[in-house]
């Protein structure tokens, strides 16, 4: 590792671009300038985006509101990647147009794991005061 390469994670710059990234990716969805059937009728939440250290690289997660027709929604913004890239470049302006890969939001239904996991009767049991305390 040359001596000023920093190993705490992403840089200000890479965490800048990623949310003007999901600031202008948001806006484009908000205002329905994709045609596309399935992107009409679902609004999506763009909840992250995480920029590779050269900005080349952008992966986006989306969560479709209510989290109703998931994997259609994905395919939808799968299918229009070319669009929203030139769209992204665009207003963003960078050097390069920044490659966008589309996954879903797992973080909402894992904590609604753990939130189920932690209302379990049995774990409330074992998280409770132990007798005689």
């Amino acid at each position: 590792m040359r001596h000023n390469e920093k190993s705490e994670g992403p840089s200000v710059r890479v965490l800048r671009v990623g949310e003007q990234v999901r600031h202008v990716l948001s806006e484009i969805l908000a205002r329905g300038d994709v045609h596309d059937d399935v992107l009409a009728k679902h609004p999506v939440s763009v909840t992250e985006v995480r920029m590779s250290p050269d900005l080349r690289h952008a992966t986006i997660f989306v969560k479709p509101l209510l989290g109703r027709d998931e994997e259609a929604v994905i395919k939808a913004l799968r299918t229009n990647t070319a669009y929203l890239q030139r769209e992204v470049a665009h207003r963003i302006r960078m050097k390069y147009a920044a490659k966008l890969k589309f996954l879903p939001d797992e973080s909402f239904d894992e904590a609604s794991h753990i939130d189920k996991l932690l209302r379990d009767p049995k774990v409330a049991r074992d998280l409770g005061p132990a007798e005689g305390e």
